[in-house]
């Protein structure tokens, strides 16, 4: 069984916030660079029913055991200061499941945020949710505006509900605000990425440097796709109502093990690659 040590132990004032940690996590935290942390995760929750599956247990349960870990995953990102967090809760195709399934996922959002509201104003946790909500049960709108409302003069990290979301929706859905805004000029044939990210669900938001994926899946299912185009991707077996800190912390070391070039070369570092040859030579 591993040991929980006093936090004062480690390095570094910026991590008292995080209170005792287990002996596995002052190993993590040892290796982390506070200054180098991603300023945007993303997370896709995989592995509820399997978890509830292996455990004999409806997949219900599995729902319920994985708020524990994005209430983990939400406290530790706001007091390591992450500038914002994004967490995949229903997709636009989740709404073929069952209804009853479907149903008590409703429900479990309403409590969950009934519930840790007074988590999110001791964070300073700033609330928004990416997707079609208006397609959602009037009761769950509600509940979603008053997060927003209450959560509105925070100053802390910025924690993103993907619900009822889609890339592709996402990206249909910004090119007809764009449609809408330039109302047929013929300014609309020259659309920069910069015009489109305006009207994004994550508009004013930097985009993720890291996507964490759960249960081992080797696919990003529609999350965030225009977003994503240079975030670093890790992927790990565990199921999402088993990721506890240590693992989330595991994610911010390996983050930081990446080479981050966007495309281009390490600086300092010769072109040394041949020129393509073209056509005819």
């Amino acid at each position: 069984m591993s040991q929980t040590i006093a936090h004062k132990t480690l390095r570094g004032p910026a991590l008292e916030s995080l209170g005792p940690v287990t002996s596995e996590e002052a190993r993590l935290l040892e290796k982390l660079d506070l200054a180098r942390l991603p300023r945007h995760v993303a997370v896709i929750m995989d592995g509820n029913g399997r978890w509830a599956q292996k455990r004999h247990l409806p997949r219900i349960a599995g729902h319920r055991q994985g708020t524990q870990s994005a209430r983990t995953t939400i406290e530790t990102c706001a007091r390591l200061k992450i500038e914002a967090l994004t967490l995949y809760a229903f997709s636009v195709e989740n709404w073929r499941r069952p209804k009853t399934e479907i149903d008590f996922l409703m429900q479990l959002l309403r409590e969950y945020l009934k519930k840790e509201m007074p988590l999110l104003q001791k964070n300073e946790i700033r609330m928004r949710f990416l997707g079609r909500i208006h397609e959602l049960p009037s009761a769950v709108q509600k509940d979603v505006r008053e997060a927003m409302e209450k959560t509105a003069g925070n100053k802390g990290m910025v924690l993103c509900v993907a619900l009822n979301y889609g890339g592709r929706a996402e990206i249909v859905d910004a090119m007809n605000a764009v449609l809408r805004e330039q109302n047929g000029s013929a300014s609309l044939l020259h659309v920069t990425e910069e015009h489109l990210s305006r009207h994004l669900y994550t508009e004013g938001l930097p985009d993720p440097d890291l996507l964490i994926r759960t249960s081992g899946e080797m696919r990003v299912s529609n999350f965030l796709l225009w977003q994503i185009a240079y975030a670093e991707i890790f992927v790990t077996e565990t199921l999402w109502p088993d990721f506890n800190r240590a693992r989330l912390l595991e994610s911010l070391v390996e983050f930081q093990k990446r080479e981050r070039r966007y495309g281009g070369i390490r600086e300092g570092q010769p072109n040394t690659e041949k020129p393509a040859r073209v056509a005819g030579e």
